[in-house]
């Protein structure tokens, strides 16, 4: 899920650092390679494999944590975030996107771009491993709407989308506020900005696992929330010494990226991850 900034804001951003990563496992494949995730349930207030992790419930008194986060990670995992999108609905969400991800390539065709890379992206020569659905606007009835008539979505799958669309562009909002508001910034207008969705497959077999899933990329939107697989890991983010660090997966929380237009005033940059 990306927020996007609007072109009037653009402007009052500075150039970023290019970030990477090596895979986005955001809703990954995970049936035929099992093992434990590395991070048990997580703790409020405990780190991730050094992975700042922020208490949503936890504010003010996070801030300045969060800040340090942007500006030393550019990536943190949130948790205490279920006021927003409860875990069964996380759940309920992983089942649809199965469903629709095993539909015939016919139907998922039918999910066309809004703008280039918007819609389904089938594998390619370039990326092989990757398949992915996208909405442009999850923060749009109308959008979501299309989305699941493009797909077929049965009545209680339309439900689901809805709802999960609708709890995590509210959280995505929150999530910014909280940004702005540690930079000393109120009010900022979050409100109509389009928030795109994506729903990423790898399918790896024993020959391409080690592989990554899509080639290094920077992500332009703003703001990134993954919900990741909760048992396979794969993602890898570049940290400023221009090194890959492993994100392991950590069941009950998300992650939260920032993008390449997220900047901090004051000459300090956040890092751009995907």
């Amino acid at each position: 899920m990306k927020l996007d900034l609007p072109n009037t804001f653009l402007a009052k951003q500075k150039k970023l650092p290019i970030k990477r990563e090596v895979q986005n496992p955001e809703i990954q494949e995970s049936r035929n390679f099992q093992r434990k995730p590395a991070c048990s349930k997580p703790m409020a207030g405990s780190e991730s494999k050094g992975l700042p992790m922020i208490d949503m419930q936890d504010f003010p008194g996070q801030l300045a944590k969060l800040i340090e986060a942007c500006e030393e990670w550019g990536c943190f995992r949130i948790v205490n975030f279920q006021n927003f999108v409860p875990q069964s609905l996380m759940q309920d969400m992983k089942g649809v996107i199965r469903s629709l991800l095993d539909l015939p390539i016919e139907i998922k065709r039918r999910n066309v771009d809004v703008i280039a890379g918007s819609g389904y992206m089938a594998p390619s020569k370039i990326n092989p491993l990757y398949e992915a659905l996208g909405l442009y606007d999850m923060a749009s009835a109308q959008d979501v709407d299309a989305f699941c008539t493009q797909l077929d979505a049965a009545p209680h799958q339309r439900q689901t989308i809805l709802r999960y669309a609708r709890a995590v562009n509210e959280l995505m909002m929150d999530i910014g506020h909280k940004i702005g508001e540690g930079l000393g910034l109120k009010g900022v207008p979050f409100k109509g900005w389009p928030c795109q969705f994506r729903i990423n497959k790898y399918t790896f077999t024993n020959e391409s696992v080690g592989s990554s899933g899509v080639q290094l990329h920077t992500d332009s939107s703003f703001l990134t929330v993954l919900q990741d697989d909760e048992i396979i890991g794969g993602l890898e983010v570049m940290r400023k010494s221009g090194t890959f660090f492993a994100i392991d997966p950590c069941p009950e929380t998300l992650l939260v990226n920032l993008g390449d237009i997220a900047a901090v005033r004051k000459s300090f940059y956040y890092l751009s991850l995907l």
